[in-house]
């Protein structure tokens, strides 16, 4: 039976998105894509990692820039806090697997994997840039176990994505507990 994740009313109303197609409840979309973990591509299929658990799925617009690059080390330097809540961060992007395999490397220092979104991830997330459908948005879901979306933050700043969505996973884990 699937219980919905019931988050304080002010973390709900900060990280409501105004154009996110998924909202709390809805069923994340399965997808399969190349992935990259301290340099070493594999593939990356979501259902498989929700397996494991929660799954925090933050897309961002392009690897190699000022925000992206924050938004990776503020992840990265939270991984550990991640893992203690049960769950784990993927990285999404519509940039090629080669730059992302690097990217994860130089700014994502191997601590999660960062992914290629492809035109049906991208459309699936509703996560197209407007303006410029060669990027993604910046948006975070956390996904919980069941593969339906518990949280969103939609936001082109990046400094409340790694807040929002630890407190989010931290939520779920209480509720499970």
């Amino acid at each position: 039976m699937w219980t919905r994740l019931l988050l304080p009313a002010a973390l709900v109303a900060a990280a409501s998105p105004a154009l996110a197609a998924l909202t709390i409840g809805a069923q994340a979309p399965d997808f399969r894509t190349q992935g990259a973990l301290d340099g070493r591509a594999f593939p990356l299929k979501l259902s498989d990692q929700l397996a494991r658990g929660p799954v925090v799925l933050y897309f961002f617009p392009a690897a190699f820039t000022p925000g992206c690059n924050a938004e990776a080390r503020a992840f990265s330097e939270a991984a550990d806090a991640f893992r203690a809540a049960g769950a784990q961060v993927i990285g999404m992007s519509a940039d090629p697997i080669d730059k992302l395999q690097r990217f994860s490397v130089e700014h994502c220092a191997g601590r999660f994997p960062v992914a290629h979104a492809d035109a049906a991830v991208i459309r699936g997330y509703d996560v197209a840039l407007r303006g410029n459908g060669a990027m993604t948005s910046r948006t975070s879901y956390v996904i919980g176990r069941d593969g339906r979306i518990a949280y969103v933050h939609d936001d082109p700043a990046f400094a409340g994505h790694v807040t929002g969505t630890l407190a989010a996973v931290r939520e779920l884990r209480a509720a499970a507990d």
